[in-house]
């Protein structure tokens, strides 16, 4: 016990001149608190305002989506469905029969239309024959009227001679009225008949009015029922063809199918409006797909909206109200693509673009 009180009391000492060499650190510590308190806010402001002044040369937008050329299919004329030869996202050539619609009441009009020509050209040809006639009875009238003129002078001879009698030529002076009268009739007639022939005998059948209405008649049933076979106005893939059915009636102009043509192919960029600044035509645009990461496409600012987008919508936003809240507006940018993707593009993909201005903040202010 005492050993051990003894030794104790020997390393009671020793704490007091440990602790004393750890008085200054706090202080030591104070400043290095001090000195990163003020270094690193002002790193981090230089290296935003330098970030700040060096960016600005791309303006970039996700507000992005690719677009191809859609063609409504749609019939010129009504009827039933009797074939579809197509199938859904079927790629066809421009001229591919996509279905068909019942030709029989349409090949039937064609007919009625062909004996409606049929009819007028034989028409035209009965007129010829009329206006032949009243020229041979114009002609018959004319030398009657010859023959009762010269009897008339004999006879005004004679009586003048007294050999003659009043009766005789009372009687060659009516003969002579009436055979010039003939002529009068015989020429009206002789004018309707070339009136009946468009005014030129000689014109040719098939410029005449009624036969050329009967040959616009024949072309419009023609026509239709070339049209009851329905093809491709374009190349493209075909889509939303699969509800129609064979034996489905459909309207004349009714959308039944969509052709989309994968050849021709754009993106549409909605930019804010303050973005519109440093963009002009002609720029170049990187392109990526979100369908596909990875993938970068090149292209070019092509062409600006006329307006902004709100101004197409179907209820374009009133403005002149109290209620008013100043919305930062997106004007779309046509963006062509300068080559053909590596992989299938669709109509509506969303992609983010990125335009080169060429020039920063920095060199703004050059």
């Amino acid at each position: 016990m005492n050993a051990r009180t003894e030794n104790m009391d020997d390393a009671q000492p020793v704490a007091p001149a440990a602790a004393s060499p750890a008085a200054p650190a706090p202080k030591a510590r104070k400043g290095r608190r001090r000195a990163l308190m003020i270094s690193v806010p002002l790193a981090l402001a230089l290296a935003g305002g330098g970030a700040w002044l060096l960016g600005g040369r791309y303006v970039e937008t996700d507000n992005a989506y690719i677009h191809q050329p859609m063609i409504s299919v749609s019939p010129d004329i009504s009827g039933r469905v009797t074939e579809v030869l197509v199938h859904e996202n079927q790629r066809v050539e421009a001229g591919t029969p996509l279905f068909r619609i019942d030709p029989a009441d349409y090949r039937i009009a064609l007919d009625t239309a062909e004996a409606q020509l049929a009819a007028a050209r034989l028409a035209v040809a009965q007129q010829r024959a009329a206006y032949a006639t009243a020229a041979a009875q114009l002609d018959a009238a004319r030398g009657i009227e010859d023959v009762k003129q010269r009897e008339l002078e004999r006879q005004r001879e004679l009586t003048a001679r007294g050999i003659g009698s009043q009766a005789a030529l009372d009687e060659a002076t009516v003969a002579t009225r009436s055979a010039t009268n003939s002529v009068a009739v015989a020429q009206a007639q002789l004018d309707a008949a070339a009136a009946a022939l468009g005014g030129d005998p000689e014109a040719e059948t098939d410029t005449l009015p009624a036969v050329r209405a009967a040959l616009s008649a024949r072309a419009a049933a023609a026509r239709n029922l070339d049209h009851t076979e329905i093809r491709a106005a374009a190349a493209g893939t075909v889509s939303q063809i699969e509800s129609l059915n064979v034996g489905q009636f459909v309207p004349a102009g009714t959308g039944i199918a969509t052709l989309v043509d994968a050849d021709d192919t754009w993106i549409e960029a909605n930019f804010k409006e303050t973005q519109l600044g440093g963009l002009q035509a002609g720029q170049p645009v990187s392109i990526e797909v979100d369908a596909y990461p990875g993938m970068e496409l090149e292209g070019e600012v092509e062409s600006f909206g006329s307006a902004t987008g709100s101004q197409f919508s179907l209820i374009p936003a009133q403005n002149a109200t109290g209620n008013w809240v100043k919305v930062v507006q997106r004007v779309p940018v046509r963006i062509r693509l300068d080559s053909a993707a590596e992989r299938p593009l669709r109509d509506g993909m969303s992609v983010t673009v990125s335009a080169d201005t060429g020039a920063s903040r920095l060199d703004q202010f050059r």
